[in-house]
């Protein structure tokens, strides 16, 4: 700021946020003292930032200084913008867009668990809702994939960064079944409040009654109960936007295609690039697999199922080179492929193993020979006499 230059702009602080700004513009200089309300800065201040950077610089100040005081004054950070509207925006029809992201909920059996659920945009319906133990793609594939047999295939899901929806699982699903994928950008969530309000009703209406989950068996019981409530009430209920019950809007543009069970299974399939090595061998996850001669130098895929990777699909340009024979196998599923019900204590026998070596340790001590008995002891004929001999 010049020497013998000082401007502010003075924010009139019991205004209304919502009002607009009345700005006024103080320039105090030696041996003069003004001072200009400008009519057209006081609506809408923060959609007029220009206007205001332009006063300032026409008084003498410079533009980085301008721009400094312009921001002070209407609660921006140093190069922030004013802050954008956002219109409200509805899918035309059903099946068009599914917003999908995940809600953390009680514990389940001493378990946290989490909810994975899609909502279509235009009816508001629960498309695709289920409850686990991890906020995995795992999870997110067993929500999912039996939505899309039972209520078809949607033209695009609108869903956050989260690690389960920017997974190349997820990824190659999509790809196969055209389906397009729009990430919300960080830091702005505009876009998913349908799924937020949805999720602030699930809290208020289902959960309150789960409360810390003690009284729910498993995640069996869990889930049967949240698709009894949300197919029994929410969907049965005009929603207050629509104005119309959930489902009945999404069946206004029945029927739908679904996919084929073989395309479904190939959609789901999970995918890794490897080189195969001159002796026609790849490893994959610790484990090593036999390859036909023909691809030893070449890069191909492979395509399995994450549960059971005895069975390795190899794909080469995408044209079938048959099936990987195991060599040795590490892990007979991937890493990332976590089982919900976890391996409890082996059953009981009905055996006391501690008890049965024990006698059988007993019975071999019974029958050691004990050569010290073999010697005639001191108290026979001839024993000392022998002994000496």
């Amino acid at each position: 700021m010049r020497e013998g230059l000082y401007a502010r702009l003075h924010v009139d602080p019991g205004a209304d946020r919502r009002a607009a700004r009345q700005i006024e513009i103080h320039l105090e200089v030696p041996g003069f003292r003004s001072m200009q309300s400008r009519e057209q800065l006081t609506r809408g201040a923060a959609d007029r930032r220009p206007e205001c950077c332009e006063a300032l610089a026409g008084a003498g100040l410079d533009e980085g200084s301008a721009n400094h005081q312009v921001d002070l004054a209407l609660g921006l950070a140093p190069g922030d913008q004013p802050p954008q509207a956002f219109g409200r925006f509805e899918a035309v029809r059903p099946n068009e867009l599914w917003t999908g992201d995940a809600l953390h909920g009680p514990k389940i059996a001493g378990r946290k668990a989490y909810l994975f659920c899609f909502l279509d945009d235009h009816s508001r319906a629960v498309m695709a809702a289920r409850w686990g133990y991890f906020e995995d793609s795992v999870r997110l594939a067993a929500a999912l994939r039996p939505a899309l047999a039972a209520r078809g295939v949607p033209e695009s899901i609108y869903v956050d960064n989260g690690s389960a929806f920017v997974d190349a699982a997820l990824k190659r699903a999509a790809a196969r079944l055209g389906i397009k994928i729009t990430h919300s950008a960080p830091g702005r969530p505009q876009g998913r409040g349908k799924i937020e309000r949805f999720f602030r009703i699930v809290r208020e209406q289902f959960l309150v009654e789960i409360g810390d989950g003690a009284g729910v068996k498993d995640l069996a019981a869990m889930n049967a109960l949240f698709t009894a409530w949300y197919e029994t009430v929410y969907h049965a209920r005009p929603h207050g936007e629509t104005g119309q019950p959930p489902i009945q809007r999404w069946q206004a543009g029945a029927p739908f295609p679904v996919p084929s069970a073989a395309q479904l299974r190939e959609a789901f399939l999970w995918a890794e690039w490897r080189l195969v090595r001159k002796d026609a061998t790849i490893k994959l996850f610790g484990g090593v697999y036999e390859t036909g001669p023909e691809l030893a130098g070449r890069k191909v895929e492979l395509v399995f199922d994450p549960f059971d990777m005895t069975v390795i699909e190899v794909r080469w340009n995408g044209t079938p080179c048959g099936t990987a024979v195991p060599q040795h196998i590490s892990r007979h599923s991937h890493p990332k492929a976590r089982p919900e019900t976890l391996a409890g204590p082996p059953p009981e026998t009905g055996i006391d193993y501690l008890a049965v070596i024990a006698a059988e340790h007993k019975a071999a001590r019974a029958q050691r020979i004990r050569y010290d008995a073999l010697a005639p002891s001191q108290d026979q004929p001839g024993g000392s006499e022998q002994a000496r001999q």
